[in-house]
């Protein structure tokens, strides 16, 4: 039986919520099109992205990237589509209750994700971030004493009842949730480095994770490659000297 074609639409020029999706594609080792960083000339970029968001009418419309097509079907939401990637790359035990687990882990770094890029735009996404530098400053002050620590002790507390001692916070094998809690620490320590320096030292099991991950062999060669996009100020995860304390 032939494999269903993965198309990925996100923002070509970020990682931002489309990267736990790649993340997954790349760890299980699967075909994918970034449709959106093809040249325009081949059907690609912005145009392509904007033309399935805004284009004909259809029964069930996305809200905003990224979107997961497969043949007929489209999938919005990064949960959603890692719900449904999850079984079949691999990347999730097979029981239901496990499946339930690995979601609600998967939406709990949704909101975490949220937070963060609260951090630099607290009014408005519409506003830069000079416009709004003052209260950035008090909501990444709460987030760096309150918010970030709760965050990093749940998950290193998940880790820690890990009865089977796989390292991992779903199952025995590697899973979806494990891939985005990578990307959650990449990123964090490039947004907040002084922050997380101070935090990860008593994190053991949540850096432990970070590295396994980046260890694994298509993740490494991912990370190597122009694939990865670099963080950078555009993104959920940005650096401002000023937010880190």
């Amino acid at each position: 039986m032939k494999t269903a074609r993965y198309e990925l639409y996100y923002w070509p020029y970020i990682q931002g919520r489309g990267e736990f999706v790649r993340l997954a594609l790349e760890d299980a080792g699967r075909d994918y099109v970034d449709v959106a960083r093809l040249p325009k000339g081949g059907g690609g970029g912005v145009p392509a992205l904007m033309r399935l968001l805004e284009g004909r009418p259809m029964e069930h419309p996305p809200f905003a990237p990224p979107l997961l097509k497969v043949g007929n079907l489209l999938i919005a939401q990064t949960a959603n589509i890692l719900l449904f990637l999850g079984p079949r790359l691999g990347l999730v035990p097979k029981g239901e209750a496990s499946r339930i687990w690995a979601l609600q882990l998967q939406l709990t770094i949704a909101d975490w994700v949220v937070e963060v890029h609260d951090t630099h735009h607290p009014i408005s996404g519409s506003l830069y971030y000079e416009e709004q530098k003052r209260e950035a400053r008090r909501r990444a002050a709460d987030f760096r004493a309150e918010r970030l620590p709760k965050f990093l002790d749940y998950f290193e507390r998940v880790l820690k009842r890990d009865r089977k001692g796989s390292g991992y916070l779903v199952g025995k094998a590697i899973s979806y949730v494990d891939l985005s809690l990578f990307q959650m620490i990449a990123g964090l320590r490039y947004a907040f480095p002084r922050a997380m320096a101070r935090l990860e030292r008593k994190r053991s099991r949540l850096v432990a994770l970070h590295d396994r991950v980046s260890a694994r062999h298509r993740i490494a060669a991912y990370l190597a490659s122009p694939r990865r996009l670099s963080f950078n100020q555009q993104g959920i995860f940005r650096h401002y000297p000023d937010l880190d304390g």
